[in-house]
């Protein structure tokens, strides 16, 4: 089934970027695009997740040079029966985490420093689930192939609307209409297919989170503290990329916050409720895991989750931390 969505998803993506082709440079200028999107495809395939990557300047690491977070992510990815992915930091202040890569062979998962120092490790791990989610969901093909498209999408059009296209009926049986048509409607309409990529994905991958770290208010928490800290911290790459925007666990770009048509992720109220639902029918039991690394920002930790103090059943902020098979 995902197989299917993904050949639809990709092949109505195609379908705008040839379309807006067409109403810029009529046939001709279809067969371009396209000739260009099919390469795209391809390309992205082998490389978007580079790519994207890229974009937000991700750099790797390892059990040496970041031993809390990537023990943090192996821990995990070894209770969910998965290939470990590579690890990425993007040095922002904002709390945020994506995943990418084609197959969860080639996967890898990007946090930002932010949520690295702001979260905690209970609901670090929330959110680093949600990825492994996606990942073995294997959202992370489409959703990056979509952002790649996208963002070619949002190119043609800009150079439509300040360039023009070929106003000559030879070439371009709408003349100027078709090229305000393809510099008006074609984000709008590449904004849409993102939207469905990501929203119903975005549920399915908090239930999979959840029953990977075992604490279903875990991603809870965190959820509402990444929404309310995006709220305030503008992501500078994510701000120069928009069409990655529905990559991440919530929605980096200021605004775009209901849940309404054109909005690429859920209302995280919504979100937190479904997580808190599934809390409520509980069996989310876990075995216990050895002692990691402490997260390599935010403060020392006294177990493989908890910060320490988390022994006297309080959390960092004085508050009744939620207790779960980590500790």
């Amino acid at each position: 089934m995902n197989s299917l969505k993904t050949t639809v998803l990709l092949a109505a993506m195609t379908a705008i970027f040839t379309g807006a082709g067409y109403l810029i440079g009529g046939t001709g200028g279809m067969g371009i695009a396209f000739l260009v999107a099919a390469a795209m495809n391809v390309f992205s395939y082998w490389n978007a997740d580079k790519l994207v990557l890229r974009m937000h300047n991700a750099t790797e690491v390892d059990a040496r040079t970041a031993p809390g977070l990537h023990g943090l992510v192996a821990e995990l990815a070894g209770r969910a029966g998965m290939p470990m992915p590579r690890v990425y930091l993007i040095d922002d202040h904002q709390p945020n985490a994506f995943a990418t890569g084609r197959d969860p062979e080639h996967a890898a998962v990007a946090a930002t420093t932010g949520i690295t120092a702001q979260l905690p490790r209970e609901e670090l791990a929330g959110v680093i689930a949600h990825e492994l989610a996606h990942i073995r969901h294997r959202d992370t093909l489409t959703m990056t192939i979509t952002a790649t498209l996208a963002g070619a999408i949002s190119m043609l059009a800009n150079f439509a609307f300040f360039f023009g296209g070929s106003r000559d009926s030879r070439n371009n049986p709408l003349g100027t209409v078709g090229v305000l048509l393809a510099a008006i409607t074609a984000p709008l309409a590449a904004m849409v297919v993102q939207m469905a990529v990501s929203r119903s994905r975005e549920y399915a991958a908090d239930r999979g989170g959840a029953e990977i770290c075992g604490n279903p208010l875990w991603l809870a928490s965190a959820l509402q503290k990444i929404d309310n800290a995006a709220r305030r911290t503008p992501m500078a790459s994510a701000e120069g990329n928009p069409a990655t925007a529905h990559l991440f666990i919530i929605n980096p770009l200021s605004g775009a916050r209901m849940d309404n048509l054109f909005s690429t992720h859920p209302a995280t109220a919504n979100r937190v409720e479904a997580l808190r639902q599934m809390a409520g029918e509980g069996g989310f039991a876990a075995a216990p895991v050895s002692p990691k690394a402490p997260l390599d920002q935010g403060g020392s930790f006294s177990g493989p989750w908890s910060r320490s103090g988390a022994r006297s059943g309080q959390s960092s902020n004085g508050t009744s931390a939620h207790r779960g098979p980590w500790g």
